[in-house]
């Protein structure tokens, strides 16, 4: 079954108002939840029930500060890992990983439900990671390869209530174009969000500019909107500075607590919380540069007080 949407209808990209998103799931629920989260994957807590309830609570964090600001709230699935290769390497079939996606959906929908009752507008995505390691590009896949690799994916979400795939910690073009296109078959609005390095620019060296161009131009500008994520402001304060279009097809930012490099953080053994009220601020500083700008949270380091320092910053500036 195939749900037909459209990226337009998505209600973050209409009007002026604001959306909540969570922060580092991953993170957040292994050092402060004392979670074990092999191959960095969250999703198979959804098969044991104590483990779902702490999904659940997670996201209960964020719901509060969407209630807190009136803001919308988007439900990212905890789904990063979530497709074939990596679940591979967690014992997973394909049929068991499309039962996984579904289940992820399914909580996402009691959290929406949660946000209703509030009279909150909430949106169902369902995330989408990158094949490989999510700072480093590796091999990169050609944009077919990478349309054929995640429709998997993508097509379990486009069989469910899911409003729109999101694709987070993209390091390439090449297989953020491979998604979009994915989506686009699949009739699932799809979101990019890329990382980059410390200078601004993705982990293959492309200026973020040009990537979002690129995708653009490569898919007809079927994707929904763009996104930054798991990199701190500072690393991509600069990369905002080129002028164009392309500015306002960015809609969300999901920062990075610590300012230390993808290398640093993945030899790091302690989490860098860095500092909430300063990430906060930062974010605001950036309102001028990104008036297209609805969905904000966190990544790597962050949990619910830094998400509710930026959203503060955000609507107090």
């Amino acid at each position: 079954m195939t749900i037909a949407r459209s990226g337009q209808s998505l209600p973050q990209l209409g009007g002026s108002g604001l959306f909540v998103t969570d922060g580092g799931l991953e993170t957040d629920l292994i050092f402060h939840d004392g979670l074990e989260l092999p191959c960095f994957a969250a999703f198979p807590l959804l098969e044991n029930p104590e483990t779902r309830a702490d999904l659940r609570r997670y996201y209960d964090r964020y719901l509060a500060i969407a209630r807190e600001h009136g803001a919308g709230f988007v439900v990212e699935t905890p789904t990063w890992r979530a497709n074939p290769d990596w679940a591979s390497r967690l014992g997973y079939s394909l049929e068991r990983l499309d039962a996984a996606n579904r289940a992820a959906v399914s909580l996402a929908e009691e959290v929406r439900a949660a946000a209703a009752a509030y009279g909150l507008t909430a949106v169902v995505s369902g995330c989408v990671g990158p094949r490989g390691d999510g700072y480093d590009p590796g091999s990169v896949m050609t944009p077919d390869e990478a349309e054929r690799y995640h429709a998997v994916q993508i097509g379990t979400f486009a069989s469910t209530t899911a409003d729109q795939v999101t694709a987070t910690t993209m390091t390439n073009t090449e297989e953020a174009i491979g998604i979009v296109r994915a989506a686009s078959v699949a009739g699932i609005p799809a979101a990019i969000s890329f990382t980059v390095e410390t200078d601004g620019r993705l982990p293959t060296g492309q200026p973020l500019h040009d990537a979002i161009e690129q995708v653009d131009a490569a898919t007809g500008a079927r994707a929904a909107y763009f996104m930054v994520n798991c990199a701190h402001p500072t690393h991509f304060v600069d990369a905002l500075a080129a002028e164009g279009p392309w500015r306002r097809r960015l809609v969300g930012l999901r920062a990075n607590a610590s300012t230390r490099s993808h290398a640093e953080l993945d030899e790091a053994t302690e989490l860098d919380e860095g500092d909430p009220v300063d990430l906060g601020a930062r974010h605001a500083a950036l309102r001028d540069r990104l008036p297209t700008v609805r969905v904000l949270g966190g990544c790597c380091g962050t949990d619910a007080r830094h998400v509710a320092a930026i959203v503060s910053a955000w609507r107090a500036d």
